[in-house]
């Protein structure tokens, strides 16, 4: 594990207890010498990441869209920021330079960017493991939605090792080590 994709919340008005499960994921994956590959912003959950990350003697490299950069948006002290023209290739080169992929909470965004992972990973494009952190029982409500879809068909049984389910931050690391193997074959359940 060399590179992981966090994906996380912009917002500056929610609960301490998310700013600090963001600043205890930062630590820890700065501590294994793992880079954060990240949405770049200043603001919220990223930047809390971010700069935990970077405090810790850690690596960050943000990928952001220009126009994100024209409204100021963008973290100015990351290791490395790389712009990109659009959403869709922010989101593309997030998740191909990374070995997993981790959401915390978040908004729209956030909730776009697991789910598009989740489909690609059950498509056979992405392979690597997906962590949900659900602090708070935030994704409580996803969670339920995804099993539901198994339940009545939408997706195979298989399809529920595609993504983890973790409580705290400090049980990431195991559950990308223990996550079931997965690979571009599997596409051949993708249809029902």
């Amino acid at each position: 594990m060399q590179n992981i994709c966090v994906y996380c919340a912009s917002s500056t008005q929610i609960d301490p207890k998310y700013f600090d499960a963001a600043d205890r994921l930062g630590r820890i994956l700065a501590k294994q010498g793992i880079r954060i590959i990240c949405g770049g912003g200043s603001l919220g959950l990223m930047a809390q990441l971010s700069d935990s990350a970077l405090a810790a003697g850690g690596k960050v490299t943000g990928i952001i869209p220009r126009f994100m950069c024209d409204e100021n948006w963008q973290h100015k002290g990351l290791t490395e920021l790389i712009i990109t023209e659009t959403m869709h290739d922010r989101k593309q080169k997030m998740a191909f330079l990374s070995d997993a992929a981790i959401a915390l909470p978040g908004g729209c965004g956030t909730l776009e960017e697991l789910l598009e992972v989740i489909t690609w990973k059950q498509l056979g494009i992405f392979t690597k493991p997906i962590i949900i952190v659900n602090t708070n029982g935030y994704y409580d409500g996803l969670i339920s939605v995804l099993h539901r879809a198994v339940d009545e068909n939408f997706m195979r049984d298989i399809h529920r090792e595609i993504w983890t389910v973790v409580n705290e931050p400090e049980e990431v690391l195991d559950a990308i080590k223990n996550a079931p193997h997965w690979d571009s074959t599997i596409r051949k359940f993708a249809a029902i």
